[in-house]
């Protein structure tokens, strides 16, 4: 069956190639299939993306809409005629045939009675987009009340439940775990969301056929939803965007606490003093106290209407903060409740690829189509997603935190609780005896040995004495009694009354186990003794505290959640420094395969697409053949760029202009004779080129030492006599003003240049310019690569994936999958820099690859393929650089 669409609807004439790309983009989601489709950047791949996916969701609806038609047709047609026949005829078989009727007829009726159901269902929700487009105030009674906001008002009241020994502790109760029952799943669950079938019956939404886009940063998802904007299904899609309460909360006072775990932990007790306050009206008397802050901005009514606005209309973040303002309604709850009625949902990587922050944020992907955006990392996100790390000082902390907890409450906690919180100790202990000291001394004055060590999950638990411990169990009683929430909550009370002030933060239930994902793990510098001793003398440090360190508890349970995947997946790195604050254990995933098989099996169709996905093969044999995905469910799709090829110049460069080999290996780019070279060499390509120099160095270390040695021999002050020279700043803040500043500068030199001809940029290859960054037109007319920009050969953790990737993959080429993903690290992030100069049809550039290794075959053959086809490779440096001055001399006339 010949699957496609003629004409698909787009804001302009579409070049060939997206045209080509929405009718494969059509086929593999009708098909449901996994797609690799690789578009240039600059070729409008958004808007591909856009049309072709939203042209086979309309046509797919429609196609549903009619087949539930012509059924219920179909079926009262049955019905009506069986009615007549079932008078005349009689059976053979050994029922009576009034009951094989009777059955047969009552399957017809009820399918007739569904189909008919989910018309009706299917009208209302369209008519209340109408309404709401047409922006018809609407107010109806909100019912919904998710488990997940409900759950820390039922353990309260569990712990409420329970027998209170002293009018003094009266007032703790919500900092003592509520009984647990450990293994009778069923009963716990009914007990946490019994109340959510009784009330939900109208406002529990199906999830509507939808497409989830995802992408790796918030400016790419807005970026997004401007294309969205701008096409012609702007004003008939509901679109919603997801992201953390950091990016999404209006309430100054908790935004204003600035790390995400803080502004997390302060929301979620905010929701809790609204379910007290509620059951206070109820006639609860309340206990004397200071009144508890609710958040203003999450009434019901309020995230009703917001949540219509948000369908209604396309909104990127600003937006719906702006509307968030205006409405006084939470843009993050909001949007939440869109989810189940939108047809497209824009949401950050780390929401769909980690399957409890998934659940948390209600995205269900069952026979839903995904699209993974800008994915040549894929594999990369999905292993730190799902890492964890551990230093000394937390689990020293940690261990404190709950000793303290659990001697003050032993009297009333029951000893299920007791039993799992010696339990959680005892593995603490254990962790802490791996890196080499003890418990309840301090961390900071603790030595070990130094050194690293690689080790398997199971060799790991059996060194640590933990093996006998069930870790599952252990991670579900995390869950369930949210242990890591209230010691944060018990830390805080007590912090200067003798309990050991660690840390104030915690987290709620998405980010509670989701930690390796988040990674939020300061440095701890702090000089604070672990064992409990009073504040008096640290009173200085508990501030700066505060700031430094997440809950340790929670950093805990996220390790311990890695610990449950399977022996083979993983490993655990214990890496011992000179003290045991410092040293810490890490947990490493090798088969990010795991965790995205999951998504391959639910969905309808994935695609993945990125500007430069080659090198192909590894990403298909590592994420999809070891994930169960057959080659026949795989489909690709690579395109051309749009520019013409005589738009860009790429010179592979083996030898300077003093005829030094360029070898920029690591033993031979520190001598002084390499590094004079590439200064000639930039030297030469300032005197030619207009406008803005990119220059990639492989690591910031390098650039270091380039840098400080050009200075001292002065050829960096002959480049900055013909461009002013900027570096790329080491923190992520600065990066937009040195943007600007370099690009001003270029466009003061092109009016009145004043002896300059531009700007020189020095940047790091996978450093903060290198990705989604766009050096469009004058202000990268040149980009220069220095080296090759390979991993670090020596780290254990990549030798670790190494020697996984050489055992569990086949060989291919005469080269173990261990070389191979070295190459392809190394190319990826060459690719990435390099394709960041030409960013539409009239754009020119030329790449200059300084290093004579580029000239290797197997190496060219990794490079995107409009831009292998144009690369010239040149032994001496004469002949490239006559024809980069050609280049731009031709450029100049044509302008003219």
């Amino acid at each position: 069956m010949e699957t496609g669409r003629a004409q698909f609807p787009f804001p302009y004439q579409p070049y060939n190639i997206q045209e080509q790309f929405m009718q494969a983009l059509y086929s593999a989601l009708d098909q449901g299939k996994v797609g690799i489709f690789e578009s240039p950047t600059g070729t409008g791949k958004s808007l591909s993306l856009i049309c072709g996916a939203l042209s086979w969701l309309t046509d797919y609806e429609e196609k549903r809409r009619q087949e539930a038609a012509s059924l219920l047709q179909e079926g009262e047609a049955s019905l009506s005629t069986a009615a007549a026949q079932s008078t005349s005829t009689s059976s053979s078989s050994a029922e009576p045939d009034w009951i094989t009727d009777f059955v047969q007829k009552k399957a017809e009726r009820d399918l007739v009675s569904k189909l008919k159901e989910e018309e009706l269902k299917r009208k209302k929700r369209e008519e209340r987009l109408e309404l709401i487009r047409n922006n018809v105030q609407l107010k109806y009674a909100m019912k919904r009340k998710s488990c997940e906001d409900d759950e820390a008002f039922k353990l309260l009241q569990l712990s409420k439940e329970e027998k209170t020994e002293t009018q003094g502790d009266e007032e703790d109760t919500d900092l003592v775990v509520a009984e647990y029952e450990s293994d009778d799943e069923s009963k716990t669950r009914s007990r946490f969301c019994a109340a959510e079938d009784d009330t939900d019956d109208e406002l529990v939404e199906e999830h509507v056929a939808k497409i989830y886009y995802c992408s790796r940063t918030h400016s790419q998802l807005a970026q997004f939803v401007h294309e969205v904007q701008k096409s012609p299904f702007s004003k008939d899609i509901s679109l919603v965007t997801l992201g953390s309460r950091q990016n999404l909360c209006v309430n100054e006072e908790v935004r204003n606490l600035g790390s995400i775990q803080r502004i997390n932990d302060r929301c979620m007790e905010m929701q809790k003093n609204k379910h007290e306050k509620q059951h206070q009206e109820e006639g609860v008397k309340r206990k004397r106290g200071p009144a508890k802050s609710v958040c203003p901005y999450n009434k019901a009514s309020a995230l009703q209407q917001m949540r219509d606005d948000v369908l209604g209309t396309v909104h990127d973040i600003e937006q719906l903060l702006k509307l968030g303002r205006e409405t006084h309604s939470c843009p993050y709850y909001s949007t939440r409740l869109a989810v189940p009625a939108a047809q497209l949902v824009v949401l950050p990587y780390q929401m769909l690829l980690h399957e409890a922050t998934r659940r948390a944020a209600g995205v269900q992907l069952k026979g839903q189509v995904v699209i993974i955006d800008e994915a040549h990392n894929l594999s990369d996100t999905l292993s730190c997603i799902h890492s964890a790390e551990l230093t000394g000082a937390q689990l020293c902390r940690a261990h404190s935190q709950l000793t303290q907890y659990a001697d003050r409450y032993k009297s009333r906690l029951k000893a299920k609780n007791l039993m799992y919180i010696k339990q959680i100790l005892f593995v603490i202990e254990g962790l802490v005896r791996v890196l080499g000291g003890k418990v309840g001394q301090n961390p900071q004055s603790q030595t070990t040995q130094t050194g690293t060590e690689m080790l398997t999950i199971n060799n790991f638990l059996f060194k640590a004495q933990i093996d006998n411990i069930n870790l599952f169990k252990l991670q579900r009683y995390f869950e369930k009694s949210m242990i890591s929430r209230k010691l944060v909550g018990f830390v805080e009370k007590y912090a200067g009354t003798g309990v050991n002030l660690h840390t104030q933060s915690s987290s709620n239930k998405e980010n509670r186990r989701t930690e390796g994902l988040n990674r939020y793990l300061q440095t701890l510098q702090s000089n604070q003794t672990s064992a409990p001793v009073s504040l008096a003398d640290q009173q200085g440090s508990a501030e700066e505290e505060k700031v430094l360190s997440a809950s340790p508890m929670m950093q805990v349970e996220g390790f311990f959640m890695a610990l449950t995947n399977s022996n083979t997946d993983g490993r655990v790195v214990v890496h011992r420094q000179v003290t045991l604050s410092e040293s810490s254990v890490k947990f490493l995933l090798l088969n990010p395969a795991v965790h995205f098989a999951q998504v391959l099996k639910e969905c309808r169709a994935v695609i993945i697409a990125g500007g430069t996905m080659q090198p192909v093969s590894d990403f298909k044999q590592e994420l999809l053949f070891s994930a169960g995905v057959g080659e026949e469910r795989i489909t690709e799709f690579s395109c051309g760029h749009v520019i013409p090829p005589e738009n860009i110049l790429p010179l592979v460069l083996c030898s300077g202009p003093s005829g030094q080999e360029l070898d920029f290996t690591f033993q031979n780019r520190d001598s002084p004779r390499m590094m004079d070279e590439t200064g000639r060499i930039l030297s030469n390509i300032c005197n030619v080129v207009p406008g803005g120099v990119v220059c990639f160095f492989p690591s910031y270390e390098y650039s270091r030492r380039i840098i400080s040695h050009w200075e001292a021999s002065g050829a960096l002050a002959r480049l900055a006599n013909k461009k002013k020279i900027f570096q790329e700043p080491k923190k992520a803040n600065q990066v937009e003003q040195v943007l600007s500043e370099f690009s001003r500068c270029i466009q003061r030199c092109a009016v009145d240049s004043g002896g300059l001809t531009g700007a020189l940029l020095f940047s790091v290859v996978g450093g903060k310019m290198s990705e989604g960054i766009n050096f469009s037109d004058d202000l990268g007319r040149c980009v220069v690569m220095v080296g090759m920009p390979y991993p670090n050969i020596k780290s254990p953790e990549l030798q670790e994936k190494m020697a996984y990737l050489d055992k569990h993959l086949p060989h291919s080429g005469g080269r173990s999958p261990g070389q191979a993903l070295i190459e392809n690290l190394c190319m990826k992030a060459v690719n990435q820099s390099i394709g960041r100069a030409i960013r539409h049809r009239g754009d020119y550039s030329s790449m200059v690859l300084c290093d004579r290794r580029y000239s290797r075959p197997a190496t060219l053959s990794k490079l995107p393929t409009w831009i292998k086809d144009r690369t010239s490779t040149h032994t001496t440096f004469g002949p490239a650089f006559a024809a980069l001055r050609k280049f731009f001399l031709e450029k100049k006339q044509k302008q003219m």
